[in-house]
């Protein structure tokens, strides 16, 4: 229900109402904190939902203060009853003019005429009466002692509860009860200011709470202030924390305050264990990366320090076996975790034989697929999971961002590895931050990534045999005096449990787990990375003369480019494809070698381009000057055939002489410069020349012979 006086705050901006009437399905308010304001209405229903959708606020009256008549001045009092007489004599039989908007302000002239005074003037009276609690000491002036007697509600009953101990000025303050309203003013207070990422502490909020709802506002130097009301007026600290502490919701507010991921990964309640989701070995495996705490060096040169190596982990969720690792620099990855990956079915024997520990099969005896892989969204998200879920019937689980939690048993693992090798191991990180003066225990670095390896599969051997505390152990492990080491919870499981293990070939599962991608048919080969690669089968069925398929998928390792694989559809079967003749440059090269060989030639083609662009230009440029020039010096020469017919039939004969002039120009002279400068030059004249030979033809005693060579140029000169 809504009543006549009472004040409503909006959660929204804090503005402060009063209601002054209730008019059939209307309500009627002012603003209380303007300086003057007019009625405005809204639907009883609109604000009815809005209050309890606690979109509104009830609040205490600001003006709802005992004035005592004795207190006041006679100034004081008269002004009240100045004001007061006015409103009762002018105002209220014009109360129902005045609500409205239309016609309000000539009503508000009309009094103002009456009265000998400004419109302004009646505006501020009507204002302070309707802001101040509609009585007559709402028409009090603003003075220090000045105040409103309007409800008071529960504030002159008793004050329940512990009394107050602390005297001011002599006088014991009760305070207030807590009603209510003011129940539903904490628990705003705290939603709106407590449960945020501010971290406001609850005296923070206890003072919000003191300025929202228990004090004057006012405005000074155009800035708006607010003074608290006195101590009997407003709920105490002890207050607030009680009821505090009756509202706390321990699970919002670590997820408001921090994040839903910190109260997950923190503060959730651990009813349950992650074995409860496992039938046997081979259910769940976890796998997760992490960079180990120590620096190695380099294999070829102990001086040469490589940095810190990845640690992957493939972990039974069952049995807490290790069943697969990949120490190396790949990573975190997909490619690091496709090594886990092929280590987890490799057999265990022939893997540590290569790191020179010789083991039984029954110490490390996994070498099988499981049913669900539990993962980090990172590697695991994309299509190179695609064969593991479609081909091989591995689900994958991915874990949500930041919740290493959710994978805490090879979490955990990674934890005791790295303890371990900060203990023995030289070049182990100590501390993540060297104060000054501290060894840098990067110089120390002394084991290279074999040698580390070989210390990671020590200590995994060692958990494989360990007792693992705190082992959610069932009763017939107990009636069958099981001792719970990974390798005997393995070997129970499988003999007991159902579990879901499976073994594959190996080259299958690289074949499904390594990355694919299109390649382009054409004429050449099968391109992938602008490498050619030819294959049998595509031989066999013409892929190159056809082009039956355009593209193809293919699988291929990027740390070696020799080769790439044309899967089968059931992901059981591949055909091999090596580079062919043109691309074997790049046999020994990684694929991003490759690929960044193509970008710089790109680069430097495209660099190259802008200034093709110019030589183009000048050599156009340079052309259209040599015809220009050629053409001027045709229109020059004096000697111009008579007729067509005359300048076509002397081709032939011109290009024998031109052809003449030209190899005399052109002809080798092997001589010594010394024996070529001492020769005069000789000038030809082509006029001249061709006299000359007519004479020598006129008196050659073998005219038959000349005419043989002339032919024999004819038909030369025929050929050319």
């Amino acid at each position: 229900m809504i009543y006549i006086n009472q004040v409503l705050q909006s959660v929204k901006d804090s503005t402060r109402i009063r209601i002054i009437e209730i008019e059939e399905s209307y309500v009627y308010f002012v603003n209380i904190d303007a300086n003057t304001s007019m009625p405005k209405k809204e639907l009883y229903s609109s604000l009815l939902t809005d209050i309890e959708q606690k979109e509104w606020l009830l609040i205490t009256d600001p003006f709802a203060r005992v004035v005592k008549e004795e207190e006041l001045t006679e100034v004081q009092i008269y002004k009240r009853n100045t004001d007061w007489e006015i409103i009762q004599m002018n105002c209220v039989q014009h109360m129902g003019n005045l609500l409205q908007k239309s016609g309000r302000e000539t009503k508000i002239k009309e009094i103002a005429t009456t009265l000998d005074v400004t419109p302004t003037k009646v505006k501020k009276i009507l204002s302070r009466y309707w802001q101040r609690g509609m009585n007559k000491n709402a028409m009090l002036p603003d003075y220090a002692n000045s105040g409103g007697r309007g409800k008071t509600k529960n504030l002159s009953e008793d004050k329940v509860g512990r009394p107050r101990r602390v005297t001011v000025n002599g006088e014991y303050r009760s305070g207030i009860n807590i009603t209510d309203e003011i129940k539903t003013q904490f628990e705003h207070a705290i939603n709106k200011y407590y449960r945020k990422t501010n971290n406001y502490s609850l005296k923070d909020v206890y003072h919000f709470i003191l300025r929202d709802f228990y004090s004057e506002r006012y405005k000074e130097n155009g800035e708006l202030q607010y003074r608290i009301w006195e101590a009997n007026r407003i709920p105490s600290y002890q207050q607030f924390y009680y009821w505090f502490k009756k509202f706390e919701d321990p699970k919002k507010d670590i997820e408001f305050r921090q994040s839903t991921k910190e109260y997950e990964l923190k503060h959730r309640p651990l009813i349950s264990n992650s074995k409860v989701e496992t039938n046997g070995p081979g259910t769940r495996f976890q796998i997760d990366a992490t960079a180990a705490d120590i620096y190695l060096v380099s294999s070829y040169d102990v001086n040469k320090v490589i940095g810190r190596p990845v640690v992957y982990a493939v972990v039974d969720v069952y049995s807490r076996i290790i069943t697969g690792i990949y120490v190396g620099l790949e990573g975190p990855s997909w490619i690091g975790a496709m090594m886990a990956l092929d280590n987890m079915i490799a057999d265990k024997v022939e893997f540590c034989k290569q790191y020179d520990i010789e083991i039984t099969e029954e110490q490390w005896p996994t070498y099988h697929l499981p049913e669900i892989i539990i993962a980090d969204r990172g590697e695991f998200e994309g299509y190179s999971v695609a064969g593991l879920i479609n081909n091989l019937n591995v689900k994958i689980e991915n874990t949500t961002a930041y919740r290493g939690d959710l994978k805490g048993i090879v979490e955990r693992k990674f934890r005791t590895f790295n303890g371990k090798v900060k203990q023995k191991a030289p070049g182990a990180i100590q501390k993540e931050y060297r104060e000054r003066g501290d060894i840098d225990y990067r110089l120390n670095a002394t084991l290279n990534l074999k040698e580390f390896t070989s210390l990671i599969i020590t200590m995994v051997l060692q958990h494989n045999h360990k007792i693992i505390d705190k082992y959610p152990m069932e009763k017939e492990m107990i009636t069958d005096g099981i001792v719970p080491t990974p390798i005997n919870l393995w070997n129970w499981g499988i003999q007991n449990r159902k579990g879901r293990l499976r073994t594959i070939d190996r080259n299958i599962l690289r074949l499904n787990v390594l990355p694919r991608e299109k390649a382009t048919i054409s004429r050449a080969g099968i391109k992938f990375k602008n490498l050619l690669y030819g294959s049998k089968r595509a031989i066999e069925e013409q892929w190159y003369a056809k082009l039956k398929n355009k593209s193809i998928e293919i699988v291929y390792d990027p740390r070696s480019i020799d080769k790439i694989y044309i899967p089968s559809d059931n992901g059981m079967d591949y055909e091999t494809c090596i580079l062919l003749e043109p691309s074997k440059q790049y046999k020994l090269d990684f694929l991003e070698d490759v690929v960044f060989q193509h970008q710089l030639r790109n680069e430097l083609e495209e660099e190259e381009r802008s200034k093709q662009v110019q030589l183009t230009i000048n050599a156009d440029a340079m052309m259209e000057q040599i015809i220009r020039g050629a053409e001027k010096k045709k229109k020059k020469a004096l000697h111009q055939p008579t007729s067509k017919k005359e300048k076509l039939e002397a081709i032939r004969e011109n290009k024998v002489n031109e052809k003449q002039v030209n190899r005399e120009e052109e002809k080798f002279d092997l001589s010594f410069p010394s024996s070529v400068a001492e020769q005069p030059t000789e000038v030809i004249d082509f006029v001249s020349r061709t006299k000359l030979e007519e004479q020598k033809e006129e008196k050659s005693p073998s005219r038959l012979m000349e005419k043989l060579k002339r032919k024999r140029d004819e038909e030369f000169g025929k050929d050319e």
